[in-house]
């Protein structure tokens, strides 16, 4: 009998801390479920529901020329960006991992300060700098190296330029942990087996980097991919991207629908992007997921 009370009192005791486990987490769960979850999904639903038939804005969209434009050149901002911030932001993350102590602190802190400031601000900064008679048009004339001032605001490199500024910093914070527990033994050991740099690069340090790489791509793909400030500010209407055609589809033409479906497009590309680069991550290191 006390075998069996004390079996008893210990199976109550699991039900019971997988129902407090359940309770701590059901309001965080819920607020999900409804402020994320519920209002994505009528979104998507909404897209489904024209009278002129199931998939006829995706239609609609797709035979558009215009909107394709938008859509291919939304995802040349974003790849060009998130490739430019991983080079500048690995080769900055592997300085500050090998740097002294105190060194590293100043040099995290130098990283983080741009998210400091706000993304109108540093958007800005960066019209002051581009603009026709901006900083660096005016340098260039002083110098002579041109006669006239450049067009450089309103294109596509003036908005990858801001957006690199926008998103390296992410890119430098998520891969500078990642290299910092690298240890310098493994890279010295390949070094002494006869690897050259390039080699102890690609097989050693860039497959044990692989975690700190994705994570970075995904927060600089996304987070550029649905930028809205930067875009309307560095690009205008010469250079709009999906976001700034969803914010002319819902506030300028209500066009609801429309806007939504830019929305579900933008959903399932983001979501596509993070599974294939969760592959990729799981083909390269195995361990890095």
């Amino acid at each position: 009998m006390d075998g069996d009370a004390a079996a008893m009192r210990s199976k109550w005791r699991l039900l019971s801390s997988g129902l407090a486990g359940w309770a701590l987490t059901a309001p965080a769960t819920l607020a999900v479920i409804g402020f994320l979850l519920v209002p994505i999904g009528i979104v998507i639903a909404g897209t489904f529901m024209d009278p002129r038939g199931i998939f006829a804005p995706y239609v609609a969209y797709f035979n558009s020329g215009f909107r394709t434009t938008v859509l291919f050149r939304t995802l040349q901002i974003a790849a060009l960006t998130t490739i430019i911030s991983l080079v500048f932001g690995f080769i900055t993350a592997y300085v500050v991992s090998r740097a002294p102590s105190r060194l590293k602190s100043l040099l995290i802190i130098a990283a983080v300060f741009p998210l400091l400031t706000g993304v109108v601000v540093r958007a800005f900064a960066w019209l002051i700098i581009l603009g026709r008679n901006g900083i660096l048009n005016n340098t260039l004339v002083n110098l002579g190296i041109i006669s006239e001032p450049l067009e450089l605001l309103y294109t596509q490199g003036a908005v990858i330029i801001g957006m690199v500024y926008l998103f390296v910093p992410l890119m430098i914070l998520s891969l500078a942990g990642v290299l910092e527990n690298i240890p310098q033994d493994v890279l010295q050991a390949s070094s002494s087996l006869g690897a050259s740099p390039v080699a102890t690069f690609w097989q050693v340090l860039l497959p044990l980097a692989v975690p700190g790489l994705i994570v970075g791509a995904v927060l600089v793909f996304t987070g550029s991919f649905t930028a809205y400030a930067t875009p309307q500010l560095l690009g205008g209407e010469r250079q709009t991207v999906l976001a700034t055609l969803l914010q002319q589809r819902a506030m300028v033409s209500f066009d609801w629908v429309g806007a939504s479906t830019i929305a579900t497009i933008m959903t399932a590309i983001t979501i596509s992007v993070v599974l294939v680069m969760s592959h990729l991550a799981r083909r390269i290191n195995p361990m890095a997921t």
